[in-house]
């Protein structure tokens, strides 16, 4: 059986290719969609969203708008050189939605449904998610089979600042509530995200054959953010695709190696805002909600499973 996942995103080429790679996962079943700011502003996100299912003809994947700002209600700034001006690198989406944009309550309501048969994947900024768990309770919520997250970074470099991760830099109110509230999750920090490289090499193979509707996008919007990062980290040799490796997770959790850990998240407005931290002694002083927390992946698996379904035709679990 495939697994029932709600995703919740910011669209974004990384999420894009996440939200592809779902739907082209026969051991996917993706029921729903929460779009919030991040990459890009919420509309834009949306749009994007609607483009991607009404490409591969999944316009009835339940469509939920979510955050638009931070908790803290500051401003956000966009990465236009990363994702493009609209999310979608290259790639301007018609500014219609066939599908119906549906009120945040959906959310509880696709909960009710599944249950412990739904996992919640966020590979966004925490706003939306954290706004679940407000509204609804920690009980309602943790009533789904488990959450997988991106986000955060431990002993390693941050990628906004020395220390943070963007997913948590953007709102660590949030990402700090997740972090509390969340049972049964498991985290995918910088860790092992900044090790899913996606090559030129691997792309080509993808579109070596025409077997579904996203493959000349996926290779259009993978030039635009390998160059991108190209201008970031002279000499990497394809782009790290965070988001896809944290749904690859979700069916291969075996490629990974583990720690459990209580994860708090920085407030400050200096060094510490944003940054996740968590006590790595031999005698750790832990008192709270643990979380799995990803550190090693197996590269070669993670690679091998991308070109795979990205050739894949559209699966038909959805």
């Amino acid at each position: 059986m495939p697994q029932k996942i709600l995703l919740y995103c910011d669209p974004g080429i990384d999420d894009s290719l996440a939200i592809i790679y779902a739907l082209l996962n026969p051991e996917i079943e993706l029921v729903g969609i929460v779009t919030s700011y991040g990459n890009v502003n919420q509309e834009q996100a949306t749009q994007n969203v609607a483009y991607l299912l009404e490409l591969g003809g999944k316009e009835d994947i339940v469509l939920i708008g979510g955050a638009k700002t931070p908790l803290s209600g500051e401003f956000t700034p966009y990465y236009p050189e990363i994702h493009g001006e609209e999310g979608l690198g290259p790639i301007k989406p018609p500014a219609t939605i066939k599908g119906e944009l549906l009120n945040f309550d959906a959310v509880f309501k696709l909960i009710e449904e599944y249950g412990d048969e739904l996992i919640i994947v966020d590979v966004g900024r925490s706003t939306s998610l954290a706004i679940s768990f407000n509204l609804a309770g920690a009980e309602t919520m943790n009533s789904v089979k488990g959450f997988y997250i991106m986000g955060g970074a431990f002993l390693t470099p941050g990628n906004v600042t020395a220390g943070a991760e963007a997913n948590f830099y953007g709102d660590p109110i949030a990402a700090g509530i997740v972090m509390e509230k969340a049972k049964n999750s498991v985290l995918y920090p910088l860790n092992v995200t900044k090790e899913a490289i996606i090559t030129p090499t691997m792309i080509e193979e993808i579109v070596k054959e025409d077997n579904n509707p996203y493959q000349n996008l996926i290779k259009e919007i993978f030039d635009y953010y390998f160059k991108a990062y190209q201008k970031l980290i002279p000499g990497i040799e394809g782009s790290p695709l965070h988001d896809v490796m944290t749904l690859f997770a979700v069916t291969t959790p075996q490629a990974f190696k583990y720690v459990e850990k209580v994860v708090t998240v920085g407030l400050d407005e200096g060094n510490l805002r944003g940054v996740s931290i968590a006590d790595f002694r031999p005698k750790p002083d832990e008192k709270g909600n643990k979380l799995t927390i990803a550190l090693e992946v197996n590269t070669d698996t993670f690679a091998e499973n991308f070109v795979k379904t990205m050739s894949s035709p559209i699966s038909n679990n959805h």
